[in-house]
Order: C-alpha cells, then sequence, then structure tokens
C-alpha cells in the first residue's frame, strides 16, 4: 500500500477521502470536533507540498428532504478555523466570493461533489488551496457504489488518498470505486490506524487486555472469539455479556439472541480462564425509575428489573485485572453511562486503565469515544481509534474493502 510520502503531489489535484461525520447539536453547531483534528496533518503535508486539496465526507444518512440538516458547510468553517494556525501562501486573493461556492480564508466550500459546476471549480484551483465538497450521501449513488459516479468523483483529481479509516468497512463508491480510476494510497490517520491496530494482532504486548461492552453481540461477536485467542484477559460488560449468559442459561427468562450468534455464543467456553464476565450489577426497573436501583449478584435479577451497569464486586475484580496489563484495548461502555448512577463502572473501569501509566491504552468506538470526550480523558490513552465497526471488523481479523482496495490499486 502507498502513503504520502510515495506521490510528488505538486501542482496535482488530490482528491481526499476523509470522515468528517461529526455529531451536530440541533442548531447545526459541531459538538465534537475529534474526526476533523485527526486529519488535519493529511492536510497539512499535502498543502505543504503544493497539492490542490480537494476534501471530500459523508454526514449521517440524509434523505431527500434533509439536505440542509446534513450540510457539511459547518465542517468547512470548523477547517477553517484548524486550518488558520498554520498560514501557507495561496495564489489567490482571501475572501473572494463564487457564485456557486464559498471561500474563506482557506478552505473553499462546493455546494455539490459532481456536476457541471464543480468541474469548472477544479479548473480554477491552484497549488495550496484547499476545497471541501458537499456531503457524498446527498447522491444515493454513493452508498450503492456506483461505478459510474466513482468515475465522476475520480474525474475531479489526479491521485485519490483515503484518510477515512472508520468507514473503509464500507463497500461505497468513495471508498472502493476510486483507487480503480486513480493512482492511490493511505492518508497519514488510515496508516496510523493501520499501524496501531495490526499490533495488537501481531505483535501485542502481554499481558493484553480486552475490554467490551455495548449493546449488540451480532457486532462484536467475531472480536470476542478473536480476543479469546490472542488477549491474556478478556473483560465484558453491558449487554454484551448480559447475553452471553442469557445464552447460557445463566440468566433465565430472558430473550435469545438469533439463532446463528446463538450458536456461535454456545461455542465460547465459559471456564476459560481468559474470559471475566460480571458476577454482580446494578439492576433498575426498565422505566429507570431515579428511586429505585440496587447492586446484586447476577443471579437474583428479578423479573421486573433490568442491568444497567456492573457491580461493584465486578468493578473490583476487573480494576485487579487491569493493573496488570502492559496493553489495553477498550471498545463500548460497561453499563448505560449516559444517565447516573449508571455510568459508575464505565467512569471507574476508564480510572483503572488511566492509572495504569505503563501500558499502552487504546480505546475506539462511537459511544467509548463520546465518554472519553465528556471526561476529558482522550488524551490519557495512547491511541483512539476514529473507527466503530471498522474497529472491530479489523481487530477481528477481517479484510476491510477500502483498505484492500489501496492494496490492489
Amino acid at each position: 500500500m502507498k502513503t504520502l510520502r510515495d506521490f510528488n503531489f505538486e501542482g496535482k489535484r488530490v482528491l481526499v477521502r476523509c470522515d468528517f461525520n461529526v455529531p451536530l447539536s440541533q442548531e447545526g453547531e459541531i459538538l465534537d470536533d475529534f474526526r476533523i483534528r485527526q486529519t488535519i496533518p493529511t492536510i497539512e503535508y499535502l498543502i505543504k507540498n503544493g497539492a490542490k486539496v480537494i476534501l471530500m465526507s459523508h454526514l449521517g444518512d440524509p434523505q431527500e428532504n434533509q439536505k440542509s440538516k446534513f450540510s457539511l458547510k459547518p465542517v468547512a468553517l470548523r477547517l477553517e478555523k484548524l486550518l488558520k494556525k498554520r498560514v501557507y501562501p495561496v495564489k489567490s486573493s482571501l475572501r473572494e466570493v463564487f457564485v456557486k461556492g464559498e471561500q474563506f480564508n482557506r478552505v473553499k466550500f462546493l455546494p455539490d461533489c459532481v456536476g457541471p459546476e464543480v468541474d469548472k471549480e477544479m479548473g480554477k484551483m491552484k497549488e495550496k488551496e484547499v476545497v471541501l465538497l458537499e456531503n457524498l450521501r446527498f447522491h444515493k449513488e454513493e452508498k450503492e457504489n456506483d461505478e459510474k459516479f466513482a468515475q465522476r468523483i475520480a474525474a475531479l483529481g489526479e491521485i485519490f488518498i483515503n484518510d477515512a479509516f472508520s468507514v473503509s468497512h464500507r463497500n461505497q463508491a468513495s471508498i472502493v470505486g476510486l483507487p480503480k480510476y486513480l493512482p492511490s494510497g493511505a492518508g497519514i490517520l488510515l496508516e496510523k490506524e493501520i499501524k496501531v491496530l495490526s499490533q495488537v494482532l501481531e505483535k501485542p504486548l502481554h499481558p493484553l487486555v480486552a475490554i467490551i461492552g455495548g449493546v449488540k453481540i451480532e457486532t462484536k461477536i467475531k472480536v470476542i472469539e478473536k480476543f479469546l485467542q490472542i488477549a491474556d484477559h478478556l473483560l465484558l460488560g453491558s449487554k454484551i455479556a448480559e447475553t452471553i449468559l442469557m445464552a447460557k442459561e445463566i440468566l433465565v427468562g430472558r430473550k435469545f439472541p438469533e439463532e446463528e450468534i446463538l450458536e456461535r455464543i454456545k461455542k465460547i467456553d465459559l471456564t476459560n480462564p481468559k474470559l471475566h464476565l460480571p458476577t454482580d450489577g446494578m439492576m433498575a426497573l426498565a422505566s429507570l425509575d431515579e428511586k429505585y436501583s440496587r447492586i446484586g449478584a447476577i443471579g437474583t435479577l428479578r423479573k421486573e428489573e433490568e442491568i444497567f451497569d456492573i457491580g461493584s464486586e465486578t468493578i473490583r475484580i476487573f480494576f485487579e485485572i487491569i493493573k496488570t496489563a502492559k496493553m489495553i484495548i477498550w471498545n463500548g461502555p460497561l453499563g448505560y453511562f449516559e444517565k447516573s448512577p449508571f455510568d459508575t463502572g464505565t467512569k471507574k473501569i476508564a480510572e483503572a486503565i488511566c492509572r495504569n501509566y505503563s501500558a499502552f491504552k487504546i480505546a475506539g468506538g462511537g459511544e467509548t469515544d463520546s465518554f472519553l470526550h465528556q471526561s476529558g480523558l482522550r488524551e490519557r490513552f495512547d491511541h483512539v481509534s476514529t473507527g466503530g465497526g471498522a474497529m472491530l471488523e479489523f481487530l477481528a481479523g477481517e479484510k476491510l474493502p477500502g483498505i484492500e482496495s489501496l492494496n490492489q490499486a
């Protein structure tokens, strides 16, 4: 796979697939710009090396009547602020106004990603200029991996750079289509994600402790199976652990998972010394009545109750295991962290990870990243992956289409 170092970008139009799928407020304000900031090194490298930088991304999953809600214009404004920190000479006047686009100090925003007006603006680009195209998913052909749509996008550039690890598990036009038509390589962020996560699979530090929580076991069963092979300890929490306990009939009277997942769970050996499931939990009524919650052994769960967090004994056991680790990888909260007091387990486990100063610490997944952002703990980790599904598939040993397409380019 080629990287930025393998290209001469001077004077070339470079298409960069980013992931600017960031959370927005009702007013359209960016709530967390982590993913935007992570791709700034790639953009700055291209500017420094004389490229004409064309950025593209999706935002959300917009329907036909939702285009204003999912416009990337707020991203252009945030990029503007982030790129102001380093000023490079640009061979055009500042604050230039275009009929079909908006030029800020550093970033020109175009209201579409294909079409005659976009083609026209590409012809005007000068070295070190930056353009952001409008949301790729405003065209249904993006998700459909339409070949002609990929060709239309490819015609805008001369080189393609994928810096969107978090969507590289998707078979979509801007991910797998463009490497068929352009010289292609990985951006700095994608290269970093592959390097760090490959170390977990190929040369992990031991003891390796994996912590997996969250709700949907169908998205994590493969990585659970993988870590039972390569990790020294696998700690499970939240609905993921609960589903395994149900499938093993330790928790009774609960809905079983789908048959295919159930059969895979049944193959998991609960006596495996690597596997650690909650022994107790914080229980409450499904209505989340604030006046009622209790901590009890898993076997004491009543019919009218649900488990919303791991209990104090489980926290203590997990804490002792985490202390021994030389490498820690965490994906998924341990409970319903959005509401107190059910955030206790996730907070305590995060604290335990951060207190292990000698361990190499990796975290990933949308909810995990959201928690770290809210808690101000991102900087305490050596690597926070931008990927959720992509991270899980990579760690499960699956081949990601976006990465494979670069390998084949």
